[in-house]
């Protein structure tokens, strides 16, 4: 049976050579049934935004309210997509609920939908299904598609301090979740664990980000903290690590703290469910019981 799924841009507008990445990605669907639908709001010259934020949000509402949509993947990146905040209706989306994926500067609207309307968003880019040429994405998404997400959002990690913390997951890029700072599109931290994860970013930046989240007070209210890949920190071996940054951060606190390698900016990345609550063990290296 063909399924249909919405495809948006949220953020940056897609450039002239990923039109034929996303036929690729057309391509790749369709070989497992499954049909796209394009907002007309995709394309964008020198990544500038490819129409107004609220041409955007519109695009986007009118995914959502489709009831031949089943799940809505959003395939941008960059800096703008909380533009689009103001001219989402929450409530419809509530009322019209489907699930929706983006990654990086999606972290933004990912955790806007969780704060405003209770329900869960997808931490994962679409894209990594074309990117990867193992394969190993299109079995995940295959798996997805047939109601088995357990490969896609099951994920290793190790405890840095602490033995447990449960509970609710917010967060995503560092960055893009800081721009809800002081905004009520950011969710209450009370009792979450909070992902970070990141592209790019020296020592400098990531203290600035650290330090402007602790300034916040969302270290005093969460439950512990999961790190995922900080891409530039990792691969250029930038010392003090992120790990080592979180750490001297949060010495007072005694916050639990624990590390994936398996979710972030790279082609293999798992994905995350910003809103579920999930259990971490020391005894345990996976997330799913």
């Amino acid at each position: 049976m063909e399924r249909i799924i919405g495809i948006a841009a949220c953020s940056d507008g897609q450039s002239e050579k990923d039109r034929e990445r996303n036929q690729l990605l057309i391509e790749e669907l369709a070989k497992m049934h499954i049909r796209t639908k394009f907002s007309p709001f995709i394309y964008g010259a020198n990544s500038k935004p490819a129409g107004t934020g609220e041409e955007r949000g519109l695009a986007l509402m009118n995914l959502f309210t489709d009831e031949k949509t089943e799940a809505i993947f959003d395939i941008s990146g960059g800096d703008t997509a909380n533009e689009i905040l103001d001219h989402l209706d929450y409530k419809v989306i509530e009322e019209n609920y489907k699930p929706f994926f983006g990654y990086s500067d999606l972290t933004t609207v990912l955790n806007a939908i969780y704060a405003k309307t209770g329900r869960e968003t997808y931490l994962y880019q679409l894209k990594n299904l074309i990117y990867d040429k193992e394969g190993i994405q299109r079995e995940r998404l295959q798996l997805l598609a047939d109601g088995n997400g357990r490969e896609l959002f099951c994920f290793q990690y190790s405890f840095l301090r602490g033995e447990s913390m449960e509970g609710e997951i917010i967060g995503g890029n560092i960055r893009c979740f800081l721009k809800l700072a002081g905004t009520p599109f950011m969710p209450d931290f009370t009792g979450k664990i909070l992902f970070l994860e990141s592209l790019s970013g020296g020592v400098s930046k990531m203290i600035t980000y650290i330090s402007h989240l602790k300034q916040t007070g969302a270290f005093n209210k969460i439950r512990g903290i999961l790190l995922g890949t900080f891409t530039e920190m990792e691969r250029e071996q930038l010392k003090p690590s992120m790990e080592d940054l979180i750490i001297y951060y949060t010495r007072d606190l005694n916050l639990p703290i624990a590390k994936t390698g398996e979710i972030g900016h790279g082609k293999l990345s798992k994905g995350l469910i910003i809103g579920k609550r999930i259990y971490l063990n020391k005894n345990s290296d996976t997330n799913i019981k």
